[in-house]
């Protein structure tokens, strides 16, 4: 039987600790392609390039896999992905794994999971993964069974066409973590402010600040389950429309 290809890309870079092991990872389910940015691209969300040109090329890092590095978005590599470069649509998408989390409202800022969101557009199965861990040398091990596992279950078990996975991974060794959940998106956000400084010129500067305020305490948040040791995963989708206001907005509109 073929082995199901798998596309593999992040948004922390390609040489990211983090995407190689979920290379490492995925090689031992199917054949695995790379294509991910050739520079970090945290907090891209689902930016494309349009006002510049885009670029790859073939690198050789690790392992049997292709890799490819993008001058672009995480976003622009899959597109590219899939109209350049891979042979046949891929089976699956993965994502990540992510240097820090990307639970709650994170995911629309997210990079990573941009990506798995764009392969969705294309009605393709797809997972973003992300540690609770922004350290380099962050042990991503830990949670490796857990990773196959989830991507062996979505391709023995099609999801609907649009709907992708967010998982996130507490930072836990794998003995302390207590399985998985399948959660919604907490109701949580990040309340932000610019902290202004002067640099030696006496220009003016901002750098961005502030802290996590997470306002749900709802067993099935996102949220809830990392903070009780389980990973978390959450099916997300790119269809925005409030359906439930959709009537009550009609009546609204009437002249």
């Amino acid at each position: 039987m073929e082995k199901p290809l798998i596309l593999v890309t992040n948004d922390d870079g390609i040489t990211a600790p983090g995407i190689r092991n979920l290379v490492r990872f995925m090689n031992e389910i199917g054949e695995v392609i790379v294509v991910a940015p050739n520079s970090p691209q945290s907090g891209k969300g689902h930016a494309i390039t349009i006002n510049s040109t885009l670029s790859y090329e073939e690198v050789h890092l690790d392992g049997p896999q292709r890799d490819f590095s993008c001058s672009g978005t995480p976003v622009d590599c899959v597109k590219m992905a899939l109209d350049k470069i891979l042979p046949r649509r891929p089976d699956i998408v993965v994502s990540g794994i992510n240097h820090g989390a990307n639970s709650s409202i994170n995911v629309i800022y997210s990079g990573t999971m941009s990506a798995a969101v764009e392969a969705g557009v294309e009605n393709l199965p797809a997972i973003g993964f992300s540690l609770l861990d922004f350290s380099w040398e962050a042990d991503f091990t830990q949670a490796k069974e857990y990773i196959q596992n989830i991507v062996k279950k979505t391709l023995e078990n099609p999801m609907p066409k649009g709907v992708v996975l967010n998982v996130n991974i507490p930072k836990l060794q794998k003995e302390e973590i207590k399985g998985v959940k399948v959660c919604k998106q907490a109701n949580a956000k990040w309340e932000e402010s610019f902290d202004e400084r002067v640099n030696p010129h006496g220009k003016k500067y901002y750098w961005l600040t502030g802290y996590f305020n997470n306002m749900d305490e709802s067993e099935d948040a996102d949220e809830t389950a990392l903070a009780k040791g389980y990973i978390s995963i959450v099916p997300v989708k790119f269809d925005l429309t409030a359906y439930e206001y959709m009537n009550t907005l009609s009546e609204v509109m009437k002249f």
